[in-house]
């Protein structure tokens, strides 16, 4: 990755990019950002279905920050203004990852959740990203078929896969052109230094989730004067992004298989599904053999031996979960009916917009439009992607050839992208991080502790799931001291999960904002 200057731009960008990093609101004469900066949002309750308090507005950013007199972007914007004026601090900022997640309803659903310690010193201010909601939200007219990520390696199936990636990169530049390139984190990044100076204010204060803790990182090596209180809460490792944060899915899957099977293997009065942990394995592996020659009928589904594969790496976090779903698997693989539940593959329903329509395939296209235009490290010639996923489903069989397969990426034009930010600074940040995360392994986090050194790491010990800050757990103190005083930990942290996770861990749903696959 290419270095970096300290406040965040490219060497050979051309200087009209380098406005948007003066130090104050008013900035000096000639800035061509000045008509962005000094934007006067025209606030208005978001819908009369929802709180009054709860207000939305739009504002102006540029599409291409090195040509601020040219094409430009709606962002949607959303605030729940403290009623304490007294006691507040400021703003926080709020993302929920993704990348491709909408964060516009989020203030007036942290408001329920964060502590009111937390809600009086601040104004809680949401966002859709560039491209994503109801900010100029991109589109690549996909089917339902070509949204399908999930996708393993298999030798007879390849050239189609091959295919299905150009073809998802030739309908979105057919559909965006040359727009695509600006779709990313770094602008991402820029539009919230915006916001910041929009809303009047000198720094800010941040959470974000899984995908939002990059692009917090990249906000505190892009703008470090601007930073204030930052809680980067289950994080991307930013020297990985962004095919090798996918691959961190297959590698934290694969301890996490080893740790049910144990756990199964102890109850297998229960379970029966083996009485060691080889036993319970070769139990998983049968299943998946079995479904690969005949697929499973399995609650209105019919499984191959992929379908288990995919649906297992993160069940495999919850034990209970995955045993008891196993379980039923197997009976149904030996013609048993199994107990009569929602089908796996369902997914949950969007919520309808409260504003102008979205395209059904946003989430989709905008995922592929930042992981694909942020860095131009993805590999052009499919056969690498061929070995790899051949190397990759022998060193992790969970879920090894998913993440390695072909990508839209290896065919997405890189004109107008930047090279990967390089986070490197000392910038202070509080990490939390569940040792158990399906979609953020631990190593994960601890890559962005070692590249932010002013950073602090809050660790739960036996924690399970993905998103930390709010779920009463024992980071929840810290986090919220951090908040409301600005004191880091002296030092990294471990504390240890609740009893019950610790046994067995839970049942809950991928969360929202979790990228699928």
């Amino acid at each position: 990755m290419a270095s970096l200057l300290a406040a965040g731009v490219v060497a050979t960008l051309v200087p009209a990019l380098m406005p948007v990093l003066a130090p104050t609101t008013a900035s000096a004469a000639g800035n061509p950002l000045d008509p962005y900066l000094q934007q006067k949002p025209s606030w208005h309750r978001c819908a009369n279905r929802l709180p009054a308090a709860f207000q939305c507005a739009r504002i102006k950013v540029p599409l291409d920050y090195s040509r601020p007199g040219g094409k430009t972007l709606d962002l949607a914007i959303s605030r729940m203004r403290t009623s304490t004026k007294n006691e507040r601090r400021g703003v926080l900022l709020l993302n929920p990852g993704g990348p491709g997640g909408e964060g516009v309803t989020m203030p007036m659903d942290e408001a329920s959740i964060l502590p009111k310690s937390v809600t009086r010193k601040y104004d809680l201010v949401g966002f859709d990203p560039r491209g994503i909601g109801e900010s100029s939200p991109v589109s690549c007219g996909l089917t339902s078929k070509e949204e399908n990520r999930e996708r393993p390696y298999k030798p007879e199936t390849f050239a189609k896969d091959v295919t299905w990636a150009r073809t998802v990169a030739e309908k979105c530049y057919a559909k965006q052109g040359d727009r695509l390139g600006h779709i990313t984190t770094r602008n991402t990044a820029r539009d919230m230094d915006v916001i910041r100076a929009v809303l009047g204010e000198k720094k800010i204060s941040y959470l974000g989730v899984s995908y939002g803790t990059y692009l917090g990182a990249v906000y505190t090596q892009m703008f470090p004067e601007r930073t204030d209180r930052f809680v980067l809460d289950s994080a991307a490792d930013p020297a990985r992004v962004w095919r090798g944060v996918f691959q961190d899915w297959a590698q934290g899957a694969e301890p996490a298989f080893a740790r049910w099977a144990e756990w199964t293997a102890r109850r297998n009065s229960t379970y029966k599904l083996g009485s060691t942990p080889e036993s319970v394995r070769k139990t998983f592996y049968d299943l998946v053999a079995r479904a690969d020659r005949e697929p499973i009928r399995f609650e209105g589904a019919s499984l191959a031996g992929a379908d288990i594969r995919s649906e297992s790496r993160v069940r495999f976090f919850y034990l209970r979960d995955a045993a008891q779903w196993i379980a039923k698997v197997k009976k149904a693989a030996g013609g048993r009916a199994p107990f009569s539940g929602q089908d796996f593959k369902a997914r949950p329903q969007a919520q309808p917009s409260f504003g102008r329509a979205v395209p059904s395939d946003n989430e989709g296209a905008a995922f592929w439009s930042i992981a694909c235009a942020d860095t131009r490290d993805w590999p052009r010639d499919p056969e690498q992607y061929r070995s790899d996923a051949i190397r990759d489903k022998a060193a992790y069989p969970v879920y090894g050839d998913f993440v390695s397969n072909i990508k839209p990426c290896a065919f997405w034009k890189k004109q107008g992208s930047e090279p990967a930010t390089r986070v490197d600074n000392k910038v202070g940040a509080l990490i939390l991080q569940y040792e158990w995360d399906f979609q953020t392994p631990l190593t994960s986090s601890q890559g962005l502790r070692r590249v932010m050194k002013g950073a602090k790491m809050v660790t739960v010990a036996g924690g399970v799931g993905h998103g930390v800050y709010g779920l009463e757990t024992c980071a929840d103190k810290t986090a919220t001291a951090y908040l409301t005083t600005g004191k880091l930990p002296t030092k990294d942290m471990t504390c240890k999960a609740p009893a019950a996770t610790l046994r067995q861990g839970g049942a809950d749903p991928l969360p929202s904002s979790a990228p699928q696959g």
